[in-house]
């Protein structure tokens, strides 16, 4: 499998930003073609080292081929654009394959 791992920082707002992650990003970004699975931190997360984000998105696909292939997509081009009007914060996105070890 291959995932998408999305990192919010600290909004100034978080009552703003939930509202609009919930009611306008996550639909967005469920219509990307592939998605296999999308789940989120259910409150922010602690950390053990580092600065906690306020919400961890874990977004599953078959491989990073889907993935790459989401994100050039019109609904991928949507979903990213679509960070501006809520992730003023700031946000980290990484992609990777898992192994299972």
């Amino acid at each position: 499998m291959s995932k998408v791992l999305v990192l919010y920082a600290a909004p100034a707002d978080s009552r703003a930003f939930d509202s609009y992650y919930r009611n306008t990003h996550i639909p967005l970004a469920k219509k990307l073609p592939g998605l296999l699975s999308y789940t989120i931190s259910a409150q922010p997360p602690r950390v053990i080292a580092g600065t906690a984000p306020y919400l961890i998105a874990e977004l599953e696909f078959a491989t990073v081929a889907d993935i790459e292939a989401a994100l050039a997509s019109q609904e991928g081009q949507a979903t990213a654009g679509d960070l501006a009007n809520f992730a003023q914060a700031g946000v980290t996105i990484a992609i990777f394959d898992t192994e299972k070890v």
